[in-house]
This record gives structure tokens, sequence and C-alpha cells, in this order.
């Protein structure tokens, strides 16, 4: 919010967030109710980062409505409203044609999005998202520190697993919007870590 770049951010959350901006407008919506404020769904930019856990929702069918459904139905009613560029947050290993449902339901989503033929979409494929969670989970907090201990070994073509901080991943898809240029282009954590920390000169915008 703090980027001279744009005049107005819109989030889209399930509840009132705790942070306030002058730029800042927050509308309440989820998967059932975001047709009923499709009309301030508006912007140049789109960020679409939502995902949950199966802890969270075990059951395939509500996970695939948080993971896809509301993710595409977001994309499409921006798309609508004359956005021009996408950007995405899945997971590395994304394949709609997987036999596994996590990276199944990642690649499906991406495929749909791509679908809908934005003039720029950037994909955002990050393995283990490190990094502080205000929820606490003890089992995920060990998991992360196991994993922070073997990623040096992630080199060469399995690089692409290796854990990076949530934070890096926003400033990532930052950078790529002050310098869309590519009609589709995809994010490993090579490309996120090392990708150019140039900024350009744009005109404000409004991101959604």
């Amino acid at each position: 919010m703090k980027s001279p770049d744009y005049d107005r951010v819109t989030v889209v959350v399930r509840k009132k967030l705790k942070t306030e901006h002058l730029k800042l407008k927050t509308l309440i919506g989820d998967l059932q109710s975001l047709p009923s404020i499709k009309d301030q769904i508006q912007g140049d930019d789109i960020f679409i980062a939502l995902g949950t856990t199966k802890k969270k929702i075990p059951q395939q069918d509500e996970y695939y409505k948080v993971d896809h459904d509301y993710p595409v139905l977001a994309a499409k009613i921006a798309k609508e409203n004359g956005a021009k560029s996408i950007f995405l947050v899945t997971a590395a290993g994304a394949n709609a044609r997987s036999n596994f449902f996590y990276v199944r339901t990642k690649g499906e989503v991406e495929r749909d999005i791509l679908a809908l033929n934005y003039e720029h979409s950037h994909l955002f494929r990050p393995s283990m998202l490190l990094g502080h969670r205000e929820e606490n989970r003890p089992m995920e907090k060990l998991f992360i520190h196991l994993w922070s201990a073997i990623d040096p070994i992630f080199v060469g073509p399995l690089s692409l697993y290796r854990g990076i901080d949530g934070k890096d991943v926003a400033k990532a898809m930052v950078r790529a919007a002050q310098q869309s240029s590519e009609g589709v282009k995809i994010y490993h954590w090579k490309e996120m870590q090392a990708y150019p920390k140039i900024f350009l000169e744009k005109t404000p915008r409004v991101v959604g």
C-alpha cells in the first residue's frame, strides 16, 4: 500500500482485517457471496494467494472449493471488470494431470485461470512456505524447522522445492507487477529469489 504505483488497494476477505490505510478498501465476501459484490471487485492488477490446508478442511470437495473454485471465480469477475494482469500463488509441481489431489488442484486452478486469457498471467509456485505464522501450529513449526535444515540439499533441478519465506513470495509478486511484460510467466524458487530488483516508473494504478 506504500507503493506509489497504486492509488487504491481492494482486498476481499472473510473477516475484517486489523490493518487500516487510506488506500485500503476492504470487502467481506466468500465463494457464495462473491457475486453480490462483483461490481466492487475492480482493479488493474489482481493478486490471488488464497489457499487452505487439509487440517482445516479435510473434505476434498470443500478443499477444492477454496483452492480452485474461489480463485477462478474471483479471477473471472475481475477480468469481466477490466483487469489486465493476474498474479497467482499455486505450488511447486502444480500439474492438472497429476494423480495427487493437491498438485492436481493447483494445476487445475492454473489451467482454468490461464483460460481466461488475461493480458499478463504470472504463476508463482513456492514449495514449503517458511516464516512466521499467526496461528499456533506446533507440528507445522517443527516441519518448517526440519525443512530449513535439509533445504541446502535441494540444488540444481531440485531447487524448485527449496523453502521460501512468504514475504519473499509477496515481494516477488509486487516486483513482477512493476515489470509485467510477458503474456505468461512461471516463477519457481530461483526466479522468486533472484527476480531483478529493478523498479520502473508507472502511472498509479488500482490493485484488486
